[in-house]
């Protein structure tokens, strides 16, 4: 078992290390489209399904809320959040239209779509962001494995590398961290470069 514990621990330095060597200028690529966003009175619309479903509500609650900075509230959206719709949406169009029908019902051109996806093809975001593309949005894969089928259709992907999910999660709510904290600094905190 102790075996077990310094390999998984072993994995997610690796993991952590890829990050910060290969994702490091994607992420003050999206902390400045968010900042961006945020300065033009646009929004967050976030979505994923499961465990990135939660990350999606983890990143809505961080910006809405706060992360580390008191400040005022910043307009995001987790799409995963609200049942009456998912399942209304799902009953009547199938799985695959619930992130897509928000997106056409919430976003406008400007706002950034944020879709987090550990395989990189999980049909309903995918499909949500190819929308979100076409009303002139923003959009961002927080994506694992090799990136999948939603890599090549965002402006800008976060793929963490590998193909063990609990390593890919870890890293994406590392990266969501990161982001947080870089927009907050941007928006209301003292101008440094230091996170």
């Amino acid at each position: 078992m102790k075996d077990r514990i310094s390999a998984a621990f072993h994995s997610h330095r690796e993991v952590m290390e890829a990050l910060e060597r290969d994702l490091t200028p994607k992420m003050l690529d999206v902390a400045g489209l968010l900042e961006d966003a945020f300065r033009n009175g646009k929004k967050l619309l976030v979505m994923g399904n499961g465990g990135s479903a939660a990350d999606a509500q983890h990143l809505a609650g961080e910006i809405v809320g706060r992360f580390k900075l008191e400040r005022r509230g910043l307009p995001a959206i987790a799409l995963s959040t609200d049942t009456s719709i998912l399942t209304a949406v799902g009953n009547d169009y199938g799985f695959d239209a619930i992130f897509r029908r928000q997106v056409e019902a919430l976003a406008e051109a400007g706002d950034v779509v944020l879709g987090i996806s550990t395989s990189g093809c999980s049909p309903n975001v995918l499909a949500a962001l190819r929308l979100a593309r076409e009303m002139g949005c923003r959009t961002v894969g927080l994506l694992g494995k090799d990136g999948g089928s939603i890599k090549t259709l965002v402006d800008v992907d976060l793929t963490v590398p590998g193909s063990d999910t609990p390593r890919i999660q870890e890293g994406h709510i590392t990266i969501i961290h990161i982001l947080c904290e870089l927009v907050e600094q941007a928006l209301f905190g003292e101008k440094d470069d230091e996170i």
